[in-house]
């Protein structure tokens, strides 16, 4: 008798589509040494070599391409059988960790949180504010559940479900000449005064790819770390900043701001929720998409 374990299974599966070891364990939620010793474990019992190592490059054998589609079988089998387990519940109750990134979170979070509490009474909630690479490397530690962030996400092993789509706009000092007859063309020279938050969240990233011509220099000596500080330098003059439609009623409180689209098509993102391919809440993940998909229009139009 072979004796694999579901357990290796997993780990088998984790590195077939990552092909790297440190990615699988963090896909797995496991130590590398742990998933290494599974794995060696797996081919001693089946009694071959399923994973070529060489440097940092990992490549599968023909046997492991063979047992691929077999056991990915086998695993969807088994969340099958918890999903099934799981139908005599209440659907979506019991503690459920949700992340989110900041430039969505304040936004989202005060008609998401409402709605989720009318439809799931039994829901315990926990929520986790974090850029996206934190997100991503929660989700595969098995940390969170799920989380919303903006696409794309290049992560193996993620399903996500796209909520809604985020046009962006440039905040920038009321009164300011360079923007008294908007819309404003995404090669402005003004736009060299675009502020960025810091490294790390993806809405420097997106900024950076709506005014890809231009060079952005403001935020050489500046480190923001959250949108509301941005808008508050941008009100006393220092720059301007982009600004996603979601965060544009909020915005519209802040003294000395103003708000003007870019010229059409506008640039904009596209929301998501994102959850691990093997969880076995993939239909709670599914109904949560829904609730938050229904609030799109309203969150865009608080």
């Amino acid at each position: 008798m072979i004796g694999l374990t579901v357990r290796q299974m997993h780990y088998f599966d984790a590195l077939a589509q990552t092909l790297h070891f440190g990615r699988a364990a963090k896909l797995a939620g496991v130590s590398q040494p742990a998933l290494s010793s599974q794995i060696a474990e797996m081919e001693q019992r089946l009694n071959c070599r399923l994973f070529e190592r060489g440097g940092k490059s990992v490549r599968m054998t023909d046997e492991a391409s063979a047992l691929l589609p077999r056991i990915e079988r086998i695993l969807a089998e088994i969340r099958d059988v918890e999903t099934t387990a799981r139908r005599g519940r209440t659907a979506m109750e019991g503690r459920f960790r949700l992340g989110i990134i900041p430039t969505v979170a304040p936004y989202l979070l005060p008609r998401a949180l409402p709605e989720l509490k009318k439809h799931f009474p039994a829901l315990l909630l926990e929520l986790r504010e974090a850029v996206t690479a934190t997100l991503v490397d929660d989700i595969a530690s098995r940390k969170l559940d799920a989380f919303i962030a903006a696409l794309p996400l290049d992560h193996p092993g993620l399903i996500t479900e796209a909520l809604f789509s985020d046009r962006f706009f440039l905040a920038v000092p009321a009164g300011d000449p360079a923007f008294a007859s908007p819309p404003v063309p995404p090669e402005s020279p003004a736009l060299e005064r675009l502020m960025l938050l810091e490294e790390g969240h993806c809405l420097r990233e997106q900024a950076l790819a709506v005014c890809g011509n231009v060079r952005p220099v403001a935020m050489a000596s500046y480190g923001a770390t959250s949108l509301t500080t941005l808008l508050q330098m941008v009100a006393h003059g220092l720059g301007v900043t982009l600004i996603p439609e979601m965060a544009t009623g909020p915005a519209g409180t802040i003294p000395d701001l103003k708000i003007v689209p870019f010229q059409e098509p506008m640039p904009q993102r596209m929301i998501c929720l994102a959850w691990r391919r093997n969880n076995a809440r993939h239909g709670e993940c599914v109904e949560l998409a829904k609730i938050i998909r229904s609030l799109g229009a309203a969150v865009l139009a608080a």
